[in-house]
């Protein structure tokens, strides 16, 4: 038996249609493309105008449980389940993140999918794609020299340099930038003072691109974003600096969606990057409207488990666009329940049932938290070749004992024929009613919603506030913005803020040290443990692995 295929093999083997011929599929004339190459584009902002009117689609939300070293493949999950939606016939479209070049240089990889079921072309796709993250890049430090130089010519804006809150960015993983001093040298070289880089993902800036519905949108939010404080204490935002009209310059092509395909040619309207665990997860609201107007079922996928993700999807995006799911999709894997249930990782191609059984409640909290948004559920079970029969069987069972649709998928290495059988049942659960309804109200304090986020879905028994946290919430509410809903920023591995807590865990202490307005984006983010905004390298980052051979193909990209 021969060696099986990267993904990059597969990706690089596969036929790919001109972009023209695939955005055709969803009633795109070609004459509205701007094509990047043979096989992207972005959507003309002609065409986006003219389909804001057309009748929504059915919308697809995919998730999962918390992920583990085993891998979930959740993205891989959304790729195969509109492949097959599309075999049966249906109009279907995909609405995906692009990939950060942090994870693909660092520890988690690309996210393209794998497989046969895989957005192509998927090297392009996972660097520098269409520059939409170089653009956000660029605007938020412009941003960040428009408010120094302010101070050097005279700070006029009266800003307190001991209370400026804007980050530069940068979208690679170096831990070396999160806290620097800048302004070293000659008095013309600036004003010396600490700063911080976060990654781009985490840039408000990104959050703003994802949520602002078009140009209007995106510049007055632009203009909202606070980047300091003056003497008196009172905000002083990107509108009081005049840097609105420059940066929205760098982002005018950049907020277009993106059209791509996947290796069985269906269409798929790629669009920012948020991550979940330190921002808000979602593609752009632009990109799923875009894609919902056009098809007759729309996939997309929220970062990470549901616990961050999907709250995320739920109680930021759908709130603030009015977006409302019909259906949602849960990836497990049995190798992923099983280290939940306490096997190592290189024990995990062992059958062990009773390890299966331990850690399913990990699953089975996830179902849980999406009934409480009203939102009909089926599980994805996304098969990996150890699986036993006798495994796939006991985790059918117990979802049959707890009245939960689910699936045995097989996308990765059958693309949609791997899903045609989760295609079937999530149109019958998308064409169900769904009672969809954010978790928390508007009108409940930022301390409120915390606690409600931290002990509905994550299981917190207690929320503590740190004093400084407490103090900032004050702020925040003092300056008018108590109505706005929260974004946790947390560790994504367990459903608590301790990555070691595996499983479900209940009843521990929830701990927020931090708390800040993202004015612009419109909410309030709480930093939890020891989550960074500007992640680290591993010991072995995939850096090491990547290269490009003397044909110009690159390798070690997965």
């Amino acid at each position: 038996m021969g060696k099986a295929k990267s993904d990059i093999e597969i990706a690089r083997e596969a036929k790919l249609l001109p972009i023209a011929e695939v955005a055709s599929k969803l009633s795109i004339p070609a004459d509205e493309l701007e094509p990047y190459g043979k096989y992207k584009a972005k959507l003309s902002r002609e065409f986006l105008e003219s389909i804001k009117e057309n009748k929504r689609g059915k919308l697809i939300l995919v998730t999962a449980i918390n992920p583990t070293p085993a891998g979930e493949g959740k993205t891989t999950v959304s790729i195969g389940l509109a492949q097959a939606l599309s075999k049966l016939g249906d109009k279907a479209a995909l609405a995906l993140r692009e990939p950060s070049l942090g994870p693909c240089f660092g520890l988690k990889g690309g996210a393209a999918g794998g497989g046969y079921s895989q957005v192509v072309p998927m090297d392009e796709l996972n660097l520098h794609f269409t520059g939409d993250f170089h653009a956000i890049t660029a605007a938020n430090n412009l941003l960040a020299a428009m408010l120094d130089n302010h101070i050097q010519q005279g700070n006029e804006l009266r800003i307190d340099t001991r209370q400026i809150l804007w980050k530069r960015c940068l979208d690679v993983n170096d831990r070396s930038l999160r806290n620097i001093v800048i302004g070293l040298g000659a008095k013309g070289d600036g004003f010396v003072r600490e700063d911080h880089f976060i990654i781009t993902v985490a840039s408000e800036i990104m959050a703003i691109f994802c949520l602002a519905e078009d140009m209007k949108d995106l510049k007055e939010r632009l203009s909202r974003i606070i980047v300091a404080y003056d003497l008196d204490g009172n905000p002083v935002t990107a509108g009081d600096l005049k840097a609105v009209g420059a940066m929205a310059a760098l982002l005018k092509d950049a907020i277009r969606p993106n059209i791509i395909q996947t290796i069985e040619h269906t269409p798929a309207i790629v669009h920012g990057g948020p991550f979940a665990n330190i921002a808000h997860g979602c593609n752009s609201v632009r990109a799923t409207k875009t894609a919902l107007a056009i098809s007759d079922y729309t996939v997309t996928e929220a970062g990470f488990g549901a616990d961050l993700g999907a709250e995320k999807f739920f109680d930021i995006k759908c709130r603030k666009s009015g977006l409302k799911p019909d259906a949602c999709v849960i990836v497990a894997t049995v190798r992923a329940l099983k280290y939940n249930g306490g096997v190592t990782k290189d024990k995990l191609s062992e059958e062990n049932t009773e390890a299966l059984k331990n850690g399913s409640c990990n699953l089975f909290k996830h179902i849980d938290n999406v009934k409480k948004y009203g939102v009909p559920v089926a599980v994805a079970i996304n098969r990996f070749l150890s699986d036993t029969d006798e495994e796939i069987a006991l985790l059918g069972r117990m979802l049959e004992e707890k009245g939960v649709e689910y699936s045995v998928c097989e996308v990765w290495a059958k693309g949609g024929e791997g899903a045609l059988d989760l295609a079937k049942k999530v149109k019958v659960l998308a064409d169900k009613p769904s009672d969809f309804k954010p978790l928390y109200e508007d009108s409940a304090s930022i301390k409120e919603k915390l606690e409600t986020i931290a002990k509905e879905i994550y299981g917190a028994g207690k929320v503590s506030f740190s004093p400084a946290a407490l103090k900032q919430i004050k702020k925040i509410e003092e300056l008018g913005f108590k109505d706005v809903p929260v974004c946790v920023a947390k560790t994504q591995y367990s459903l608590s803020d301790d990555p070691k807590k595996l499983g479900a865990p209940e009843g521990f202490e929830f701990n927020i040290r931090e708390v800040y307005i993202s004015a612009g984006a419109g909410f309030a983010v709480a930093l939890s443990g020891t989550i960074m905004t500007m992640p680290g390298l591993p010991a072995h980052p995939a850096a090491l692995d990547i290269d490009v051979d003397e044909n110009d193909n690159i390798t070690g990209l997965f």
